[in-house]
């Protein structure tokens, strides 16, 4: 019997260390009781989404240029993610909210290879975008035209691949798009560049 019980509690321990909780990365007795980050702190999904947005914010900060700026646009964004209170699912808010940051550091700190890239010729004037896929948590889109760049997200289609950014967005269906480059800026037409 008793090499019984000792068994169970070898057992039991060994168990514990296996299946450990999901931490995040932040200490979860500094977390307000009602508080995002306490829902982080008690949701194992939510804990793994904040280790790995940690883990990939440390490689995109190593690399970056404007590191100040990074860590500005950083703070901003845990901000926004603590406004997930409000929302009616504010799991599902949390959940998005790392989905997207994670996505779009990797993609804009190119910290995975690009899946495709894409040049077209858009317009009258034949002006040409140069666009790269990521394959992140949510695909994402880095367009480069008239000197700037975009990052963009994939939305559902009917058909084709869209994607959309803050005043940006780009519709490709059967090796040609439709581009809108700024806020209320006329669509254009554009031409997949065959290399």
């Amino acid at each position: 019997m008793r090499i019984l019980l000792l068994s169970a509690v070898c057992l039991a321990l060994c168990a514990c260390s296996v299946v450990s909780p999901s931490l995040p990365s932040f200490p979860c007795d500094a977390a307000g009781p009602s508080s995002i980050e306490t829902l982080i702190c008690q949701t194992p999904e939510l804990a793994e989404l904040d280790k790995e947005l940690d883990r990939v914010y440390a490689a995109a900060a190593s690399g970056a240029e404007q590191a100040d700026l990074l860590s500005a646009y950083q703070r901003g964004w845990v901000k926004g993610r603590n406004e997930c209170w409000k929302s009616a699912d504010p799991q599902g808010c949390t959940r998005e909210s790392y989905r997207t940051r994670i996505s779009e550091l990797k993609a804009q700190y190119r910290l995975i290879p690009a899946s495709a890239r894409v040049d077209c010729l858009c317009g009258g004037a034949q002006e040409t975008l140069s666009v790269s896929f990521f394959p992140s948590l949510i695909p994402t889109a880095v367009a480069h035209f008239r000197g700037q760049s975009s990052l963009m997200f994939q939305q559902p289609a009917a058909s084709g691949s869209r994607y959309q950014g803050r005043n940006e967005s780009l519709w490709e269906h059967q090796g040609e798009a439709r581009l809108v480059w700024g806020y209320g800026a006329e669509p254009l037409n554009c031409v997949k560049v065959r290399r």
